[in-house]
Order: structure tokens, then C-alpha cells, then sequence
């Protein structure tokens, strides 16, 4: 069992056992309110998972929120919320919440974020992450089991809260992590981890640092398209996006694969756009996003669940084709490399 906070509350983890099947909600382009159809659909086709995110489009709850109601044979994530941009007890009400509208089937993923979002979009300041993700965590934990929460932790504190609606089986917390420090962190307080932006063979570097046997999520972005030219032209915009953001920016340097981005970092820093997109290597982008044909991606993705992913959780581009061409296509199972 794991011991879930520093007044002894413990949550069993999760056991992994079959790779579950992950897509990322909402899609793009289809309002919420006409996304019933498409998670009767993923739960026809055999997907086992929906995932929402938390960035600059829907909130991370409400997706799954609608979810739970539609499709209760579908099991719900959200990777992430960030740990900066609710208050302790308002957070503790929206896991709690999830938890109620879907007893056993609930995932909340817990990160840093990033200074982008958490300092620039949200006015918070970006400080101590380590410790504000740690201290998150133990406070979840005594707060979803009914405790009264009256606790002066490192990075903030939270005088008489409690939660007048704890749930009965609190659900399991994934800790969003890239480097060794923050998962260790994850294998030692969270139920899970969850990963993003690396390749299939950077799994094998990143799930030792671990130090015990977590359930591991990933996001993996993945078009089922033969167009290599069209889909590279998307992925560099992509990296280049997400990895000139420092905390992706030092994850890649700890891979390895500092040299092959560094042309695009100083392009970038230099505000050539341009060229800094013309710097990515090919190799970069067939790394980190997944294409070609429906079965090479599929074998791909299976190269992810051997090296140690439990919840592949796909991130469809719809490159040439329709989202639903796309998702269908994907459509589990998918091999093991």
C-alpha cells in the first residue's frame, strides 16, 4: 500500500496489469455539447480511456464531467491541472466532485504546468514547484478522505476546511512528471505518473527513475498519415511550440537530445522564427510524433507499451483526414513491438 500523506491516510495504487486505451478530449471543432455521439463511438471502437487537458481551451473538468453521464463504461482523466491556478480547497471540491459522478473510474492528474501558464495567463507566481506539487498531494489526500484540513504546509495554508461531501473511495492521483527529481517524487506520494512529449525508447530512461512500480500514462501525439512531408511541417510547429518552454527545454537537454534541438533554441532565442522551425531535425519530429500508416502507428504505439507504458493515451492529429476518419483508424488493440 501506499502511505498517501504525513498523517498516514493510504490509498491503495492502481495495478497494472492489459495497457488501457487513451484518447485526448475534446476534439477540436466539435462543441461540447455534441460530443455524445463521439464518446458512445470511442467506447464502441474499444478505447477505454478519455483524457481531457487544462491549457487554453475547455477546463479540464467539464469534458469529463459530461463523460461520466454519457458513457459510464468509459474510465476518465485529466492530464493535467495545474497545482497553482485553484485554490487548495476549490481543487479538493472538483476531484471530489469527479470522484462522486464516477465512483472507480476516475484519474486526476496533478502538475507544476508551466511558468507560460501559470505566471503569464493566470497571475500566480511560478515558485517551488517541487514543493507546491508535494504539498498538493498530502493535502488531497487528507482532504478527499473527510479529514478536517488545519495545516500549515511549505508553499501555502489551509486553516478549518472540509470537505462536507468526502468521497468513499478517493480517486488515484497521477503526478504529471519529466525530470528525476519531480518522478521520484511521483513514485514515492502519487498513485501514478504521467509523461509527455518523448519518444517510445526515452520511456526506458525515464521509468527507472521511478524507483517503484507506478502505473505510467503518456501522451503520445500520433496521425495516421503516409504524407511524411505534411506531417513533419505540423510536428515542427509543434516542437518548436512546447520545446523552447524551459521545462520541456530541460527535459530534452536530460534525454540527450540537447544537440540535436540546440540549432532550434538559438534560433529561437535569436527571434527567428523561420529558422528555428528549419533547424528541427526530421528525426526529431518522427521521434515525438507518431505516423504513417494506421498499422505502423499502431506497432509504434505498442513500442511505448513495451517499454513501460500502462495508458497510452493518443493525442490524434487529423493530417489529410477527417477526426473521425483518424480516430477510427487508430482504434485499438494495438500491437506490442
Amino acid at each position: 500500500m501506499r502511505r498517501g500523506c504525513i498523517t498516514g491516510a493510504v490509498t491503495e495504487p492502481e495495478t497494472s496489469s492489459a495497457p488501457r486505451y487513451g484518447i485526448t478530449i475534446p476534439f477540436d471543432g466539435v462543441p461540447l455539447a455534441e460530443h455524445r455521439a463521439w464518446y458512445e463511438e470511442l467506447e464502441r471502437l474499444g478505447y477505454s480511456d478519455v483524457w481531457s487537458a487544462e491549457t487554453d481551451g475547455t477546463d479540464g473538468f467539464t469534458p469529463l464531467a459530461l463523460a461520466a453521464a454519457w458513457t459510464p463504461g468509459l474510465r476518465l482523466g485529466v492530464a493535467i491541472i495545474p497545482a497553482y491556478t485553484r485554490g487548495p480547497a476549490l481543487l479538493a471540491q472538483s476531484v471530489a466532485s469527479m470522484a462522486e459522478a464516477a465512483p472507480g473510474r476516475f484519474t486526476f492528474g496533478l502538475g507544476t504546468s508551466s511558468d507560460v501558464i501559470v505566471s503569464r495567463w493566470n497571475a500566480r507566481e511560478f515558485t517551488q514547484p517541487y514543493r507546491r506539487v508535494r504539498d498538493t498531494i498530502r493535502f488531497l489526500r487528507e482532504a478527499l478522505s473527510g479529514e478536517k484540513v488545519d495545516r500549515a504546509y511549505d508553499t501555502f495554508e489551509v486553516r478549518g476546511f472540509r470537505l462536507a461531501r468526502p468521497v468513499e473511495h478517493p480517486p488515484p492521483i497521477y503526478l504529471a512528471a519529466l525530470r528525476p527529481g519531480m518522478l521520484r517524487l511521483a513514485g514515492r506520494e502519487a498513485d501514478g505518473v504521467i509523461v509527455n512529449w518523448l519518444s517510445a525508447e526515452d520511456v526506458q530512461t525515464v521509468v527507472p527513475e521511478l524507483g517503484a512500480p507506478v502505473p505510467v500514462a503518456a501522451r503520445i501525439f500520433v496521425c495516421p498519415s503516409e504524407d511524411a512531408d505534411a506531417v513533419r511541417a505540423v510536428g515542427r510547429r509543434m516542437v518548436a511550440a512546447y520545446l523552447n518552454v524551459e521545462v520541456y527545454a530541460a527535459f530534452h537537454r536530460w534525454l540527450g537530445r540537447g544537440p540535436l534541438l540546440e540549432g532550434m533554441w538559438e534560433a529561437w532565442r535569436a527571434g527567428d522564427r523561420k529558422a528555428a522551425l528549419t533547424a528541427i531535425p526530421d528525426e526529431v519530429v518522427d521521434a515525438l510524433v507518431v505516423h504513417g500508416s494506421p498499422e505502423a502507428c499502431r506497432a509504434h504505439v505498442g513500442r511505448y507499451v513495451a517499454n513501460g507504458v500502462d495508458v497510452p493515451i493518443l493525442a490524434v492529429l487529423p493530417i489529410g483526414m477527417s477526426t473521425e476518419e483518424a480516430v477510427k483508424a487508430l482504434a485499438p488493440p494495438w500491437e506490442d513491438a
